[in-house]
Formats: structure tokens, C-alpha cells, sequence
């Protein structure tokens, strides 16, 4: 039976921002948050049912998590925008305060060769897979350094490693090379912010089947057995931000290695139906 929101839990009274929240493992990660107390902005395009041909809105996850007894608001952003981006946490702030967590796991995705990438599709993966988290952390960290204490969590994939060159890859050249810009700017990030008790990692979920990796067909029938489920996702997440900065920071973790290391146990989160 889906877990109900514990208000005194481990992230009680800490606010946290989630973008890419409207469905698949964003959504897992805020719901997640609130369940352990956190106040949770949750952030992405389409604010409601019928937006977007995928499944999910952001009004369908602050629902779960105000009917699980949690605290979220929904504010749409478009991360392409920096206005958009700046407006995101202003209104944060007035809501809830300034920001504690920053979950950094929005992404828009093209697969097509390099040979045949637009230019303008290009530029917009760049803009909202590696800028926007580096502007977000710029207007969060202030607010960090000055209470003493902060998490960062950016969201990576497989995609950031070194393929074979004989590995037949159909046209995932820039979204690694965003994912890899995405991790040498955490660790980057980890190392300056270190001594402010700030942590800074990079996770990746391994296969997930969500609204997006369905809607790209990277989850098939032949896939079942070699995806990892959206919850232990959102429990890696949580152990990420749960303790003091300085004990985890710096990491490029993926889902299913944390919850071995740690001996997590995934909660069942009240989600959104996922249609295959």
C-alpha cells in the first residue's frame, strides 16, 4: 500500500525544487521527498492532463503527494527561458523559503545522427540539459552557503560513458555529451563548495520505464527484466540529501549501485498510473 507523508521525517522543514517533475522518475523523486517532510516545488512544462501526448502533469503529482498528507506546489517552467528559470526560484522562495534541495533531472531529448542534427535542437538540449542546472545552482547557492548546508542533485544516464566505436549507437552523440558536461560540472561544483557543506552528485537511473524512455520506445516487452524500477530511484535520491553533505558529495552513482551499498529498501510511492 502506498506510504503516507511523514512530517516529522528526515527532510522535515527543508524546501526542495524538483524539475522534469510532471511524471516518471522526477515525480518519484519529489513524491519521495514529501514523504520524508519535505516542502516540495515541483517544476516542468505542462501543468495539467492533455499538455503533452506523454502521460503525467504537475497538478497530478502535488494531488498524490497533498493526498498522501505532503506538502507541494506546482510552478511551471519552461528551463529553455532563463526568465523562466529566474522566475522558478523567486516564486519558490516566496512560497516556501529559500531553496535547501535543488534536483536538477529535467531533460529534452533528440535522437538523430550528428550528421543530420539541427542546430537549433542542438542549442535547446545544451540550454536546458547542462545551463539550466548550472543557473539554478547559481541562484541557489547564496541561500545555501549562507544557512551553512545544501544538496545539489543532478540527474545523468549511461548515455555520459565512452562508447565503442563499433558500439552501432543510433544518434545519442549529444545527449551524452550533455550528460558528460552534466557530470564534470558536479564534480567540478563538489570540489568549490566542499568546505561550505554543500554536496554535489550525479545519479543515473540505469533503465526506467516512464512516460519518456516509453514514448521512445528504450522500454520494450524484451526490456522488463533489465529495467530498474522508478522507486529505487527516488530512494537513492533521498539517501543523497538525507545526511550531512559532507559524507556524500562529489559522487557519480547510478540507482541500482547505491541501493546495494546502502542496503535501501524502495518505499511504495503513490505515482501517477504508467500506461506501456
Amino acid at each position: 500500500m502506498p506510504m503516507q507523508a511523514n512530517k516529522n521525517g528526515v527532510l522535515a522543514g527543508r524546501v526542495a525544487v524538483v524539475t522534469g517533475a510532471s511524471r516518471g522518475i522526477g515525480e518519484a523523486i519529489a513524491v519521495r521527498y514529501a514523504m520524508e517532510g519535505a516542502k516540495v516545488v515541483v517544476s516542468a512544462r505542462t501543468m495539467n492532463d492533455g499538455e503533452n501526448p506523454m502521460e503525467g502533469s504537475l497538478s497530478g503529482v502535488v494531488e498524490n503527494i497533498r493526498a498522501a498528507g505532503g506538502e507541494a506546489t506546482a510552478i511551471r517552467c519552461d528551463l529553455s527561458n532563463g526568465e523562466s528559470r529566474v522566475a522558478l526560484i523567486e516564486e519558490t522562495k516566496k512560497v516556501y523559503g529559500n531553496v535547501d534541495i535543488l534536483v536538477n533531472n529535467a531533460a529534452v531529448t533528440f535522437f538523430i545522427p550528428v550528421l543530420d542534427f539541427p542546430e537549433r535542437r542542438f542549442r535547446l538540449m545544451q540550454e536546458v540539459q547542462v545551463y539550466a542546472p548550472f543557473h539554478l545552482a547559481q541562484m541557489v547557492l547564496p541561500g545555501m552557503k549562507e544557512r551553512g548546508a545544501g544538496w545539489i542533485v543532478n540527474v545523468s544516464s549511461g548515455a555520459a560513458r565512452h562508447p565503442a566505436a563499433d558500439a552501432g549507437a543510433r544518434g545519442g552523440a549529444v545527449y551524452g555529451m550533455c550528460k558528460a558536461a552534466l557530470e564534470r560540472f558536479t564534480t567540478g561544483l563538489a570540489s568549490e563548495v566542499y568546505a561550505d557543506n554543500i554536496a554535489v552528485n550525479v545519479i543515473s537511473p540505469g533503465l526506467v520505464a516512464t512516460p519518456g524512455t516509453v514514448h521512445h520506445k528504450l522500454v520494450r516487452e524484451d526490456t522488463k527484466e533489465r529495467e530498474t524500477p522508478v522507486e529505487h530511484m527516488a530512494e537513492a535520491c533521498l539517501k543523497l540529501v538525507a545526511g550531512d553533505p559532507k559524507a556524500l558529495t562529489g559522487r557519480i552513482d547510478y540507482a541500482y549501485d547505491m541501493m546495494k551499498e546502502f542496503s535501501l529498501t524502495a518505499a511504495d510511492l503513490p505515482l501517477q498510473p504508467l500506461t506501456r
